[in-house]
């Protein structure tokens, strides 16, 4: 008997949530709403905080910055890859606008549904809470998103100093359109020089490689960040503070649950496709998406599902994934928002008409790159509001209870930019399909168990490049 097979064997008699990601993520959601609880009633809140309260904020806030501090490398890097391998692809700027073309339509078909539930719920009407609530945070509108798109230096870096009596500190922020802008002009410059442009290339792809690993070894605690994030919320928020903005919350989440489990089934059927499979395949990057509220975090994963799961070629996940992750938000940009301002038109007794629910549309269509992939919709909310000329204070009806939609919204962030690439990968006829109606066996993300998925993932990806080369425009 080998060692390895003495190792398969042991694993097999381990417990599912012992060397399954999703049965890992379940059971810290568990333990999280479980310490969460018992964090609010021994006293924690905001304002005063307990010892376990406190634990669970440091456990969750830590996790999302170690996500957080791999964007910028991950992102540059990424991008300059993703614009390197669509130079072996034939039909590039075909998949390119047709990736475009159906993150527009997603989002289309998102906000009317969020228009419908608004005019539908009355989120607004008669809430019970008063119009003290003001809001003094980052405001968006078109000319901050068009001037925001130019860097003011090479990695899209800010610096905030904030001045006490005895001290000032200094916090590091980045501007991800940024970088995506930067990152873009650096991959195309790239190619326009040719063959002494390569050992930059070498050298990013293997950079790239370095941080998906350092990244997936984030992702694989990621249990032990959501019973943090989870708990967290669960202390400072509970139950209650849903309770004055219900019609509203419930709104948000029939919204988000029509496009995930109505829409998206709808497109997978319609292109011939397995709904089970889908869902079993994305699953792993929707619940990490959930608890960590970020796009840009579950990025790794997501692309990792679509390419050994869902069967869609590398060259082509590599450039649809970070664009998605950073464009395409049916949750945050779409059904959100939509919803926010018909609840922000109602709570002030501002009647809205055709013209302004169809600038609701456009907006969430074209301005979705404004969330840029971070936890969050605020910025996107008051870009909204504030073309529609809606009061901006509204927005600070809705903060209280932001992070409980934010892990909804981002799932459904997530499920979108996983399904996209899929269909545009059948539709252009490069999809793996043997692969994408494979059974599930096991954890596939388990780098273990799976060999690291390297002999099979190669020979995947050797035949999605030999289909991207020979496809036709």
């Amino acid at each position: 008997m080998t060692t390895s097979t003495s190792t398969q064997r042991a694993a097999r008699r381990l417990p599912a949530w012992a060397t399954s990601f999703g049965p890992q993520i379940i059971a810290a959601l568990v333990v999280g709403v479980a310490l969460g609880l018992l964090a609010k009633y021994t006293g924690h809140t905001a304002k005063a905080p307990n010892a376990l309260g406190d634990t669970l904020k440091t456990i969750g806030g830590s996790y999302v910055s170690l996500l957080q501090t791999a964007v910028v490398p991950l992102i540059f890097t990424a991008v300059v890859s993703s614009i390197a391998n669509l130079r072996q692809v034939s039909n590039a700027a075909r998949l390119a606008w047709n990736t475009l073309l159906w993150f527009a339509i997603t989002a289309g078909v998102s906000v009317v549904i969020g228009i419908g539930l608004g005019v539908v719920f009355q989120p607004g009407a008669n809430t019970g809470i008063t119009q003290e609530a003001q809001y003094s945070g980052k405001t968006g509108d078109w000319w901050a998103f068009l001037t925001g798109l130019f860097p003011k230096n090479f990695l899209g870096l800010g610096a905030t100093t904030t001045v006490a009596e005895t001290s000032a500190t200094t916090s590091v922020s980045f501007n991800v359109l940024q970088i995506l802008v930067i990152a873009i002009a650096v991959g195309v410059a790239a190619l326009k020089v040719g063959k002494k442009a390569e050992p930059f290339l070498e050298l990013n792809a293997s950079a790239l490689a370095v941080i998906q690993k350092v990244l997936w070894w984030i992702i694989r605690v990621a249990p032990i960040g959501t019973v943090g994030l989870i708990g967290n919320a669960v202390a400072v928020y509970g139950w209650d503070t849903i309770g004055a903005l219900g019609k509203f919350t419930g709104a948000i989440y029939v919204g988000l649950a029509l496009v995930a489990f109505v829409v998206y089934p709808v497109l997978v059927k319609s292109h011939g496709l397995s709904v089970k499979q889908y869902f079993s395949g994305a699953w792993p990057a929707i619940q990490l998406a959930f608890v960590s509220r970020s796009s840009i975090g579950t990025l790794p994963l997501t692309q990792r599902v679509i390419e050994r799961n869902l069967g869609v070629p590398s060259g082509y996940a590599s450039f649809a994934v970070p664009l998605g992750a950073t464009t395409k938000m049916d949750g945050c940009a779409a059904i959100y928002p939509a919803i926010a301002a018909i609840f922000v038109a109602q709570f002030f007794g501002i009647n809205l008409d055709l013209s302004q629910y169809l600038l609701i549309v456009l907006v969430s269509v074209l301005g979705s790159a404004a969330t840029a992939g971070t936890t969050g919709a605020v910025v996107m909310l008051t870009l909204t509001l504030s073309t529609l000329g809606l009061p901006l204070a509204g927005v600070g009806l809705l903060l209280a209870i932001d992070p409980i939609l934010d892990m909804g919204r981002t799932a459904v962030n997530v499920a979108g930019q996983a399904l996209v690439p899929t269909i545009v990968a059948k539709r252009q006829g490069i999809l793996d399909e043997a692969l994408y109606n494979a059974p599930r066996h096991g954890d596939p993300f388990n780098d273990e168990a799976a060999g690291d998925g390297t002999e099979g993932k190669n020979q995947a990806e050797g035949s999605h490049d030999g289909e991207l080369a020979a496809s036709r425009p």
